[in-house]
């Protein structure tokens, strides 16, 4: 694979060899995801997916990138389900701009629906057209044929030939067709079973190169002189003898100011003799966040949403009017940051005047197109490699770090090596949005939901839609004008704030009808998916069947987002004398369709709970007047592992219904159902989140 990386599209089949090529023709579905991009065309040369060479060694190419899901584990093991060979024999090409297909970016929860059904298709499609090479040999009919275990074979017979053998010293190619025959769910023999995790070894001995390991020959070391606040413009500027130290170019284009040396500690050392002055004009603070946010809606695009997504049905007004009880309630929700392990990093190199970058991204091909934009290059002098990165959480779609990376490396002549410290990462990445969202409810005297009016501002629209049943209701986003932090996407988007939110109200809704919070769930549900996953996740947490002992509470919440279903119930304990909440035990069920990989999605859907922890007990991003104050891990708490519950995975797998995704969804149920489990231990409803960054104050 490494060797793979090292070459360009055009000459990969040449090191490839002979063999059969399975590919689209152009096709305008979008090049691996659906919506707008001036690349939704994909080109014939970035047409093939799988390569079947003459050793029956298998190469599939996606756009699609390893971010620490284990897709690649996943994706391997669909390809080989339907060409009927080893997992062993699979190398996956991920994620770089001139070897695979275009692709929008690894988001959104999309590479098992989305990618995982286009390379089932190729290889469905290759195992048909060995099964016809085959048959043409032997004169034989392709119906009678098997293909099982890398080799094809006649039954009758008793003859065979291996993959390798029918493609070797053949130039193949095959276009997919619309429907190739994919093996059901319920008949999986690769897919379906756990699998150990590809190249599992070389991240446990350290041998996998992230990006921030890449090493080019005459590699210098960057670092970039950051503003004292944000929307900062540099008044003054004196190198100070900074560009008088042997060995580091001084870079200045604008407000850009960089070095690049021989290694870091001389990159940090002439840095720190620079003078610069910025002017920053005076900006809001973390207290004035919320008034801030409902005083300025913009009906339009704004912090990186664009547009609305509102919904109405029925009368609200005419509801409320009408309810037996009615509830209204706000509630917040911080800015928090993403937290990867492995910072922005990127190593960028110049040859030829083509710009060659390695960098740690979800969207490698937004990435290049970003370079060419930057540098007023053609398309084709740009190339971005994507080795399987440390950790995104959504927070790495952008390439600022890649262009920094670029323009030293331009101005020094030599490639340059960019990592982000703790610090630039905590400050200068955008962040998950902060919000504050309004619900007004109204219920009938038996429990029936009968309204249900939903505001949220700013923190985004995705999740906000209600799976209760309500005739009347009216759910609204409001994007808000220039908010204070650069934010964008999170690891389940705004859904985690918005089920947050609808959880802890339909709670609270609960208990205003005196009923039992999972069995006025039930009776305002009729989604048969979403009631199985309540059903399941009381059963195994013995949902009524005991009382909290004393100090302890139990929480229930649960949803649909990305196709998949989640109901999460959490045990809480809370020490009365100091106010401490500790997470005991939380059991998941979830149902996202036939599951391919089970030990990876248990995997999945318990890092998922461990980050919810944080985001749900702790996690803030506290500012002051364009600067972030608590920018270190030091000051910034993240879950720690004297933090961690018991946690308990069920899996629905539903073998009649097509794959979805798992990397976002698992998180979403965490901070409801801890927040009900708080107030059912302590009387004290909780309605912002983080909801225990302090001890809690409790009554004697």
């Amino acid at each position: 694979l490494r060797h793979l990386f090292a070459v360009s599209r055009r000459d990969l089949f040449k090191l490839l060899g002979a063999g059969l090529v399975v590919g689209f023709t152009t096709r305008s579905f979008a090049a691996q995801e659906s919506g707008r991009s001036r690349f939704q065309d994909v080109p014939e040369d970035l047409a093939s997916w799988l390569h079947i060479a003459g050793n029956g060694k298998v190469t599939v190419f996606t756009g699609k990138v390893e971010i620490g899901q284990n897709i690649r584990t996943s994706l391997t093991q669909q390809v080989a389900e339907e060409l009927r060979t080893a997992p062993g024999s699979i190398t996956l090409v991920m994620g770089d701009t001139e070897m695979t297909p275009f692709d929008m970016g690894t988001f959104g929860s999309r590479s098992t629906p989305q990618m995982g059904t286009e390379l089932r298709h190729a290889a469905a499609t290759a195992r048909e057209m060995l099964l016809e090479m085959a048959a043409r040999r032997w004169h034989a009919e392709p119906g009678k044929l098997t293909a099982q275990n890398g080799k094809v074979t006649d039954s009758q017979t008793g003859q065979s030939i291996s993959y390798g053998e029918l493609t070797s010293g053949q130039k193949l190619v095959k276009v997919i067709g619309e429907n190739p025959a994919l093996m059901p769910p319920s008949q999986w023999k690769i897919a379906g079973k756990a699998m150990p995790k590809v190249n599992g070894r070389d991240f446990v001995t350290g041998a996998h190169q992230y990006p921030s390991d890449i090493k080019r020959p005459g590699m210098l070391f960057g670092k970039v002189l950051r503003p004292t606040a944000f929307n900062a413009r540099l008044v003054s500027f004196d190198a100070n003898g900074a560009d008088k130290v042997p060995g580091v170019k001084l870079v200045r284009d604008g407000d850009f100011i960089g070095v690049a040396a021989a290694d870091t500690q001389a990159a940090e050392h002439a840095l720190s003799l620079i003078k610069a002055k910025w002017e920053a004009p005076k900006q809001l603070s973390e207290p004035e966040l919320f008034e801030y946010f409902r005083k300025h809606p913009e009906a339009g695009r704004s912090g990186g949403f664009r547009g609305r997504r509102n919904h109405e049905s029925g009368s609200v007004q005419t509801a409320m009017g009408s309810a037996a009880k009615t509830l209204s309630q706000t509630y917040t929700v911080a800015y928090i940051q993403h937290a990867p392990l492995e910072p922005r990093a990127a190593v960028a190199e110049w040859k030829g005047g083509k710009l060659t970058v390695w960098t740690g991204t979800q969207r490698p091909f937004a990435v290049k197109e970003q370079l060419a934009e930057a540098f007023h290059l053609s398309s084709d002098k740009v190339r971005v490699i994507m080795p399987d990165v440390g950790s995104g959480y959504g927070g790495k779609h952008t390439g600022e770090c890649a262009v920094e990376a670029a323009r030293l490396a331009k101005a020094a002549g030599k490639p340059v090596k960019l990592v982000w410290t703790r610090e630039e990462e905590f400050t200068w990445a955008y962040f998950r949005p902060a919000g504050v969202i309004d619900v007004n409810s109204g219920i009938a005297a038996d429990g029936t939901l009968v309204a249900w009016e939903f505001h949220n501002y700013n923190s985004g629209p995705a999740g906000m839609e209600t799976p209760y049943n309500v005739a009347n209701q009216r759910i609204d986003f409001h994007p808000v004008q220039d908010p204070p932090l650069r934010q964008g996407s999170y690891r389940g988007l705004a859904a985690t704030a918005n089920f947050f939110v609808r959880e802890s109200h339909m709670d609270e809704l609960a208990h205003l009808a005196g009923m039992d919070p999972l069995q006025f769930r039930l009776k305002n549900l009729t989604d048969p998916r979403l009631r199985a996953a309540f059903e399941t996740v009381a059963r195994r947490f013995g949902w009524g069947k005991r009382t909290p002992p004393k100090g302890h509470g139990f929480g229930i919440a649960g949803g649909f987002e990305k196709g998949s279903y989640v109901a999460t119930a959490a045990e809480i304990a809370v020490d009365r004398k100091t106010g401490q909440v500790k997470i005991v035990r939380v059991v998941e069920a979830f149902d996202c369709g036939a599951v391919v990989n089970p030990e990876g999605l248990r995997n999945q859907i318990s890092g998922a709970i461990v980050q919810g922890i944080g985001g749900a007990m702790f996690e803030a991003i506290h500012f002051e007047n364009g600067q972030v104050t608590n920018p270190h891990f030091r000051d910034y708490r993240l879950p720690r592992f004297r933090d961690l519950p018991r946690i308990e995975v069920e899996l629905i797998d539903r073998k009649e219904i097509a794959p979805m995704g798992a990397g976002e969804t698992p998180l979403l149920g965490l901070a409801p159902a801890v927040g009900n489990a708080i107030f059912s231990a302590t009387g004290l409803r909780l309605r912002s989140l983080p909801l225990a960054p302090h001890p809690l104050t409790l009554k004697s």
